[in-house]
């Protein structure tokens, strides 16, 4: 096995607690789902939000699925003039088989702007 990091990005409707902590929670279970990763073979997840969110640590909704014995991190991107407001990413870092180019980063919401290459494989959202 090799470690991947896979990639994903969201936007958040709302600088609030249950905003961030319900965008965090979908991005991370589409992760899963897309690249069907199994809890122990993560090592570290990093979450990050443009300075904008600051009402909650997006981690925190990792917790709240259970992943208790994961490390995991929380931080603000660069403040890119013209860039993506609201937006919330995760890096996952997995031992996986998987081969680079399996690999299934997923962005959702208005986030899918970021990466029009990779729209199509990542799970449709009604946003």
């Amino acid at each position: 096995m090799l470690v991947r990091g896979i990639r994903g990005a969201t936007t958040v409707e709302s600088n609030s607690k249950e905003a961030i902590l319900e965008a965090a929670g979908e991005l991370l279970e589409a992760i899963v789902a897309a690249n069907q990763i199994e809890r122990e073979y993560v090592a570290s997840v990093v979450f990050s939000t443009t300075p904008d969110l600051n009402a909650e640590f997006p981690a925190v909704a990792a917790r709240n699925l259970g992943w208790t014995d994961i490390a995991l991190m929380c931080g603000h991107e660069m403040a890119v003039p013209g860039s993506l407001q609201h937006c919330l990413r995760i890096l996952m870092h997995v031992n996986t088989d998987l081969a680079a180019g399996e690999v299934k980063h997923v962005y959702l919401r208005g986030a899918q702007a970021l990466r029009p290459d990779l729209v199509q494989e990542s799970p449709e959202t009604p946003r």
